[in-house]
């Protein structure tokens, strides 16, 4: 056998060469092959992420109405001048004051009406005389009625300039009592506590009766008016309770007083006058944003984990009888203490990836555990590679 081999040609030792060579290439292509096809085999056994998972529950939601509107005074007092013609002296307060009752806000220039004062003091006290004089000519024309002396119609005449020289009397005293009035309303005073939130008086104006000088918030209070839609309003009623935000970020909680009686025949909104305690963050004018308490209703709701929000959308991945989660797109509703509502696409019987769900794609094959033992924090996207590698 080892002669044959010694004794063998060139050409044979090629050909044998290259039998040898083709054989070890070939198990060199088979081996990567096979262990490509072996890593996929084992990757599609072995779970993507441990999860926990959970079943929609029913939960008392408060429900509650949204709306917008303004903050507005309760009621705002115009303040104007009452005495014609006269000339601002001295104006005491300025817009954002807070006054009292009775405070004097301005003062006008008196001189004139005391002056007009005097003089209607002087014509009823002349008035007044007159009025006696003629009261004792009247008096003696009467003691005269029996003698003859004087005739019917003279005693007729003195009786009634008697009554004449009264009524010039009584007009005296008219005329003193406005010269009075024009001299009290030289001081123009607060009708109500408030705070001053216009300002128009100027010192040394000369204004006319009727000029407005200031605007008053009465007793400071504001209240918020909101515009809710003619199928909401029914829904609402005195009393409720409304919690209001500001565009200043203040926010305080109010309650209902009336509902207008007429709807916007333009808009079909209706206002809702809302009482709103004092805030140093609130102004009247500001734009307001509140809520309205309507009660509780139950609702089906999942752990916030458990939604995924992706390109605009809400999710969230059921887990299927083979532990793999499928993904789907839900309408969320209403939040309170870690728990949405889902109005559509769930079904009360399917359970949800809670813990890990914003790592999940579709059809992933998950390990479910319980909440304790999940880990604390969700694998990253670089944890999960050297996973799925070893």
């Amino acid at each position: 056998m080892r002669l044959n081999l010694l004794h063998k040609t060139p050409a044979a030792w090629a050909a044998l060469a290259l039998v040898a060579a083709t054989a070890t290439g070939a198990a060199l292509l088979a081996s990567p092959t096979r262990a490509a096809g072996d890593a996929p085999a084992r990757s599609e056994g072995r779970p993507a992420m441990t999860v926990t998972a959970e079943a929609p529950q029913r939960t008392a939601l408060a429900q509650r109405l949204t709306a917008n509107g303004n903050l507005a005074a309760w009621q705002e007092a115009i303040i104007g001048a009452e005495s014609n013609g006269l000339r601002l002296t001295h104006v005491a307060v300025n817009v954002g004051d807070t006054v009292r009752a009775g405070q004097v806000l301005a003062t006008f220039a008196a001189e004139t009406v005391e002056a007009e004062l005097a003089q209607a003091r002087a014509a009823l006290l002349e008035a007044q005389a007159a009025a006696a004089e003629a009261a004792a000519n009247a008096e003696r024309a009467r003691t005269l009625q029996t003698t003859g002396a004087l005739s019917a119609q003279q005693i007729q005449q003195y009786a009634t300039a008697e009554k004449t020289a009264q009524a010039r009397v009584e007009a005296a005293q008219a005329q003193l009592r406005v010269q009075q009035l024009r001299l009290k309303h030289t001081e123009v005073r607060a009708p109500d506590s408030g705070v001053i939130s216009a300002r128009a008086a100027t010192v040394g104006a000369v204004v006319g009766a009727g000029t407005e000088l200031f605007r008053m918030v009465r007793k400071g209070r504001l209240e918020w008016r909101a515009e809710v839609t003619q199928a909401e309003l029914g829904r609402l009623k005195p009393g409720t309770r409304v919690d209001v935000t500001a565009a200043s970020g203040a926010s305080v909680q109010g309650t209902v007083r009336m509902l207008a009686p007429t709807v916007d025949p333009q808009t079909r909104n209706g206002l809702v006058y809302v009482d709103v305690p004092e805030h140093p963050g609130l102004r009247a004018g500001m734009f307001a944003r509140g809520e309205f308490a309507l009660g509780q209703t139950d609702g089906m709701t999942v752990p916030q984990e458990a939604l995924v929000v992706r390109d605009g959308f809400a999710y969230v991945f059921v887990l299927g009888d083979d532990q793999r989660v499928q993904q789907r797109k839900v309408q969320p509703g209403r939040r309170a203490d870690g728990r949405v509502e889902v109005l559509g696409g769930l079904e009360p019987n399917q359970r949800v990836a809670v813990r890990g769900a914003g790592f999940l794609n579709d059809g992933d094959l998950v390990r479910v555990t319980t909440a304790d033992s999940a880990p604390k924090q969700a694998p990253t996207q670089q944890s999960q590679a050297q996973a799925a590698t070893k």
